[in-house]
């Protein structure tokens, strides 16, 4: 596999590091050029055909890199007499692609992931253009991706509208794999932008262009403070453990008693309301290392109190609310069915016996196998005894919030291994069982 490196910048909020004497791609990042961590990820991936289209002082890459055979790989260039914008080189790295498809990777972006992953999506999707997503602490002020429950992107949320509604923290990271016939489809060499002249047309065209979610570890370092959040992350080991080649701790969150306040069937936006001490036991969890997934029986759909969507418009919802604290969820999976019938109003299509309704384990080994979770490692915090039954049988650890039902509904006789007075008290104890042991 080949990479493209958008290595042109000129990094103006990175003036008081480059100084004008560097490009932004060049930039020291936790001692080595953010291109050099670039280099370093592609090589260890297996990538080492690379080219870099530099522009502004593009002598300086050159010098450095060279034919790249000093780092292992083979770099050649494509220098910009002017700038093209995000895919007007495309006109001419077409004639360098030696397969069928390419990893497009902008000079400003510090990655640590698994890349066969992703490039196995983008195979069975049959895509011809994937882009890495992920959420984020600011998908506020962030270009978002919408995309439908297949991983197909249907639209494009910039950040300079006016969002006056709820929305998915799906964040667009700066990784892409194109086919071929996405780069063909520049056929001067103009100024041109690969999100808003090539995608947007082939979204509008109903075209194979698919969102590859992952909470791996990658950030854009264009700014000084984001250049040393990063740094700090990277000595810590914080971002190489989030490569999901690394087999990941995660805290599993029951929603209705436990997030947000329970009444009854929360089947419309506005009984959605958040438990008080919610959000700050997500930020600790994000702070952490370990994952946040939500897994919640949602049997309202089959009730026929509220369809599939309205259920989705309430995890936009509550995206939205955490992603306007700097909080994020690293997976949501909920289940619409439920198995006894006799309700006048009841969906026949979800009055079914399944594997993913608590506390059968399906959602949780979704996303075990999704994001390498090693159950035994991990936890499940819910307000009822199905919740403790799915930690048992799915080999989790047990945190029971007296918030919500508080464990009262009797169903089955599952012990916990702690309790909490609500979700931060259960996430704290965790944290402090989790930072115990790694001393021990």
């Amino acid at each position: 596999m080949q990479a493209f490196i958008m290595a042109g910048g000129k990094g103006t909020r990175l003036l008081d590091i480059t100084k004008n004497e560097i490009p932004k791609p060049m930039a020291d990042l936790a001692g080595k050029p953010i291109l050099l961590w670039q280099v370093e990820a592609l090589k260890n991936a297996g990538i080492r055909d690379i080219t870099m289209i530099i522009g502004y002082l593009g002598e300086k890459i050159r010098e450095y890199f060279g034919d790249g055979s000093a780092f292992g790989v083979h770099v050649d260039y494509l220098e910009e007499k002017e700038a093209l914008g995000t895919a007007g080189s495309f006109f001419y790295l077409r004639e360098r692609m030696r397969e069928e498809y390419v990893l497009l990777v902008f000079g400003d972006v510090f990655f640590d992931i698994d890349l066969d992953r992703m490039v196995e999506f983008h195979r069975k999707k049959e895509a011809l253009a994937t882009l890495f997503v992920h959420p984020n602490s600011h998908p506020y002020d962030s270009d978002l991706v919408e995309a439908d429950d297949n991983g197909r992107v249907v639209g494009f949320d910039s950040k300079e509208n006016v969002r006056d509604y709820w929305y998915e923290n799906l964040v667009n990271a700066g990784l892409y794999i194109l086919d071929r016939r996405v780069l063909e489809r520049v056929r001067k060499p103009v100024k041109t932008d690969l999100e808003k002249d090539i995608l947007r047309e082939m979204i509008a065209r109903k075209e194979a262009v698919y969102a590859y979610g992952s909470p791996e570890y990658v950030k854009d370092v264009g700014t000084v403070d984001r250049i040393r959040k990063a740094a700090e992350e990277i000595e810590t080991g914080f971002a190489a453990a989030r490569n999901l080649k690394e087999p990941q701790r995660a805290v599993f969150l029951d929603r209705d008693g436990t997030i947000n306040v329970l009444r009854g069937f929360v089947h419309r936006e506005e009984d959605f309301v958040l438990e008080a001490n919610a959000v700050e036991a997500i930020r600790r969890i994000n702070a952490s290392g370990m994952l946040a997934v939500v897994v919640t029986n949602q049997p309202s759909v089959a009730r026929g109190l509220c369809t599939e969507e309205d259920i989705r418009r309430i995890h936009r919802k509550l995206s939205t609310l955490l992603g306007k604290e700097g909080v994020f969820l690293d997976g949501l999976y909920y289940c619409p069915h439920h198995p006894h019938k006799g309700f006048p109003e009841e969906n026949p299509l979800y009055k079914i016996p399944c594997l993913c309704r608590k506390p059968e384990t399906g959602m949780v080994k979704e996303a075990a196998d999704k994001l390498h979770i090693d159950m035994a490692a991990s936890w499940i915090v819910g307000d009822s005894s199905s919740d403790m039954e799915l930690g048992r049988r799915a080999g989790l650890k047990k945190a029971l919030v007296l918030t919500g039902e508080g464990g009262k509904d009797g169903k089955y006789p599952v012990v916990p291994d702690l309790i909490g007075e609500d979700i931060l008290e259960a996430v704290d104890k965790i944290l402090e069982r989790e930072e115990m042991k790694s001393l021990s």
